[in-house]
């Protein structure tokens, strides 16, 4: 069965269509990505997975941790049912350090209750140890290790990307959404963006939808691409396919189409 279905998904602004009858299966450990030119509906697509927005018409179903049909899903619910993401504009909190922003992304599966935690009894002394032990070794992966006691907006760019995965990664997702996580980066940093993706997704299990615009990650990551424009699909294939697809290099790869 398909970790996520998509099914005649559309929605609606005052009368704009921003995404419009889109359907899509992604398979479990499947890495996907989203091309498209800007304003093309990527994001409002990602908006609409993590119940952000509601569908105007169709459905979305996922099947991570229990079946459940997205048309009525919160954006708190998301983490429970197993799916995390990171933002085309970096949502860090920027005043408090590091590895606390790594730390808030367990803040859903803390067992110990309120007064446990004000008590500071047993049962929360062990799960807090427990606890910063995986957040140092979320760090040590994404190469922050030295850098845990720093405020996050001191964090030169690319570092605050990777800081935005690792905290999605702490939710322990089993499907993990990335709005553009190459952006902002230089290639050596694209490059070990790639590598990174690759292996989280064997290590951790995921299952990765990625919004990018930057087609040397794209065609170097993803088994599988769709192509939106204007808030439609126009394609869908293999990275080879959609290289040599002629609506998509007219829409938005560049080429002879376009003279």
């Amino acid at each position: 069965m398909p970790i996520l279905e998509v099914n005649n998904l559309s929605k609606s602004f005052g009368g704009i269509n921003a995404v419009t009858n889109i359907n899509m299966s992604v398979e479990k450990g499947e890495i996907v990505g989203l091309i498209g030119p800007n304003g093309a509906g990527k994001t409002t697509f990602f908006n609409l997975l993590t119940g952000i927005y509601v569908p105007s018409s169709g459905d979305i179903k996922y099947n991570i941790n229990k079946e459940v049909k997205a048309k009525k899903l919160k954006p708190y619910m998301a983490v429970k049912y197993g799916i995390s993401r990171t933002f085309q504009n970096i949502r860090l909190l920027k005043d408090i350090s590091v590895f606390d922003n790594v730390r808030l992304g367990f803040h859903c599966s803390v067992k110990y209750g309120l007064l446990s935690s004000f008590l500071h009894l047993p049962s929360y002394c062990k799960e807090e140890g427990q606890i910063q032990d995986k957040v140092l070794k979320i760090l040590d992966i994404f190469k922050l290790s030295d850098k845990k006691d720093e405020l996050a907006k001191n964090l030169p760019y690319g570092e605050q990307r990777r800081l935005e995965i690792a905290r999605a990664l702490a939710a322990a997702p089993g499907l993990l959404l990335l709005d553009e996580p190459a952006a902002g980066m230089n290639p050596n940093e694209t490059q070990e963006l790639m590598e990174l993706i690759k292996w989280i997704r064997s290590k951790f299990n995921l299952t990765i939808i990625l919004i990018e615009h930057d087609m040397s990650l794209v065609m170097g990551v993803c088994s599988k691409i769709f192509v939106f424009n204007y808030g439609s699909l126009i394609a869908n294939g293999s990275p080879e396919e959609i290289q040599n697809n002629p609506e998509v290099i007219k829409a938005y790869l560049g080429g002879e189409e376009n003279a």
